[in-house]
């Protein structure tokens, strides 16, 4: 049953594949605000009070790209943050958003969530339900209506990091061979940004290294109110050169 209370209310709790999956909203009295948060079990996976992150992933992704229309796919909805930041670019053309979670499609669709009726209201927004690692196994690319559409940007937030994945399944996409086939997805001169929760790695630089020509990882630095004191993220982007398509097969993904 949901929980409610003056200061707390669980939205939604849903039993999933991966875990039971909830969403709540509380009031913090000390910032004076309403906190809205997603849980995986009881691991916290995102909170409306840290997404300086989210929206420098989008930021500093699309403003890698020189491409004067931009055609982007965001991995994972979550809280909407990141898509919505995508949308602020006026060169976006066109937004695909992979989440694997229906339940959290369905929540920015009910309007649970506070960016869900300006996400679910854009034309040029598409919520894909989806696994974004399976898509990208499989090689048909990710617009399930145009198979082997190539696309100026993909935004990747899904795992804590490159070491500490969501699920086992995740953790070929990190390697160079899991970075070439999200390369072959890309127009010449593409671009791949992801978010990670760890500092900066050599290895996963070096990793991205071997397929993009241009490769950074950007400390994104905020203020903590629970600390007093400034916490970070990670946003790697990588810039593409050119590289030739390769494979194909079938996504077993579709547009909601």
């Amino acid at each position: 049953m949901p929980l409610v209370s003056a200061r707390f209310e669980e939205l939604d709790w849903r039993e999933t594949s991966i875990g039971a999956v909830s969403l709540r909203r509380r009031w913090d009295r000390s910032l004076e605000r309403d906190v809205h948060e997603i849980k995986l079990d009881d691991e916290f996976l995102m909170s409306s009070l840290f997404t300086v992150a989210e929206v420098e992933l989008a930021r500093l992704g699309l403003a890698a790209s020189s491409a004067a229309e931009l055609d982007v796919v965001v991995g994972g909805l979550g809280l909407g943050y990141t898509a919505r930041a995508a949308l602020d670019e006026p060169r976006v053309r066109s937004l695909y958003v992979v989440e694997s979670l229906g339940e959290v499609i369905e929540w920015h669709r009910r309007g649970l969530l506070p960016l869900g009726a300006e996400l679910t209201s854009d034309p040029r927004t598409r919520l894909v339900h989806g696994d974004f690692f399976a898509m990208l196994g499989a090689g048909t690319g990710f617009d399930v209506e145009a198979p082997r559409r190539r696309f100026h940007a993909v935004l990747l937030d899904i795992d804590h990091s490159p070491t500490h994945v969501l699920d086992p399944s995740h953790a070929w996409f990190y390697e160079p061979e899991g970075l070439r086939r999200l390369a072959e997805q890309l127009e010449p001169g593409g671009v791949f940004a992801l978010w990670s929760d760890d500092p900066p790695r050599e290895e996963f630089t070096a990793a991205l290294s071997e397929v993009f020509d241009t490769v950074r990882a950007h400390v994104v630095t905020f203020d903590n109110p629970y600390t007093g004191g400034e916490s970070s993220n990670t946003v790697y982007t990588a810039v593409l050169g050119h590289l030739e398509r390769q494979a194909d097969g079938d996504t077993g993904a579709h547009l909601v």
